[in-house]
């Protein structure tokens, strides 16, 4: 006899073609699953690896912000050190300024002129006085301009005495003192103390 197949193959076919097909999308669902879910994980893990990047270099930043913050403040002590040592040298400098003025004052004056006023202000004085001539006064401002430590004398008034002092002249004059400019010259120049 013949084997005659009255089963409906056909529709078994047609069901192992849908089970296939069902297995082959369940499959590519869960491939696309597993890469959705990979690159996913990899994006999560470089986003963490560059928070944490960030972090230390916040971290980092606001370390160099203190350090810099720290330098300015240095900066400022180390600004306000430096015009405190001007300010000493300085008066080191000039602390023997009115003595030696008055010394200079004192070695320029020529006979019959004497002085009633020496008045500093800065590096300018004004002198007022009293002279038996103008020549006399002419001489003193040249005496001025020749000292070492004096320069620039300019007669600013002469007038003639009146009352008791009808044979003398007052004048007023001003000349600039002569400062030293390097710090290093007073520590040249400074003797040693004799004992």
């Amino acid at each position: 006899m013949i084997p005659v197949n009255l089963l409906p193959h056909r529709a078994q076919r047609r069901a192992a073609l849908q089970r296939q097909f069902f297995v082959l999308v369940a499959m590519t669902a869960g491939l696309g699953l597993a890469i959705v879910v990979l690159v996913h994980t990899y994006f999560a893990g470089q986003m963490d690896n560059q928070r944490g990047r960030n972090q230390y270099l916040e971290g980092e930043i606001s370390a160099l912000d203190r350090q810099i913050a720290e330098i300015k403040t240095l900066k400022e002590q180390i600004q306000a050190m430096v015009e405190r040592k001007n300010v000493v040298e300085s008066l080191q400098l000039n602390r023997s300024e009115a003595v030696r003025l008055l010394d200079q004052l004192v070695r320029q004056i020529p006979d019959g002129l004497y002085l009633t006023q020496v008045k500093q202000t800065g590096s300018r004085v004004n002198v007022v006085g009293y002279s038996t001539s103008n020549a006399r006064v002419s001489t003193f401002m040249r005496n001025l301009e020749a000292s070492p430590f004096l320069e620039s004398p300019t007669l600013v008034v002469v007038k003639e005495g009146g009352g008791e002092k009808q044979n003398l002249s007052e004048f007023t004059l001003t000349v600039n003192l002569t400062r030293e400019k390097s710090p290093e010259a007073p520590q040249g120049k400074a003797q040693k103390p004799k004992s």
